[in-house]
């Protein structure tokens, strides 16, 4: 159970990485249109702000790291960016884009599960 908890923490810190490309790198690129249905104009407009938003993510998949990285002496910060992760998930799906439930609060709430149980 210990190796799955790991294994989901890591998939969703490389998942927050993931978000951070696409929001701060490649927002207006076509590739990034897509991913959040915006056009070419919305997406000039909204640049800085999906930036900072991926500089968050970030911080989330770095916070997991680094609570992987202490071993056992990190569960707890590990614990912490998962709740963070969950919350912020939540938060979206409710105030920007229901599909948010489903890529970044479902995964963080299993990482979670996993983690406090293991």
């Amino acid at each position: 159970m210990i190796l799955a908890a790991q294994a989901a923490v890591v998939l969703v810190a490389l998942l927050h990485f993931y978000f951070l490309v696409l929001e701060m790198f490649i927002w207006e690129k076509p590739y990034g249109l897509r991913a959040f249905g915006n056009t070419r104009e919305r997406a000039a407009i909204t640049k800085a702000l999906a930036a900072n938003q991926g500089l968050y993510n970030g911080f989330l998949g770095a916070g997991l790291l680094w609570g992987l990285s202490l071993g056992p002496a990190g569960r707890h910060i590990v614990i912490f960016f998962l709740a963070c992760v969950v919350v912020a998930g939540v938060f979206g799906a409710l105030t920007a884009s229901r599909k948010i439930l489903w890529v970044q609060a479902v995964p963080g709430a299993i990482a979670l599960l996993l983690a406090l149980f293991s």
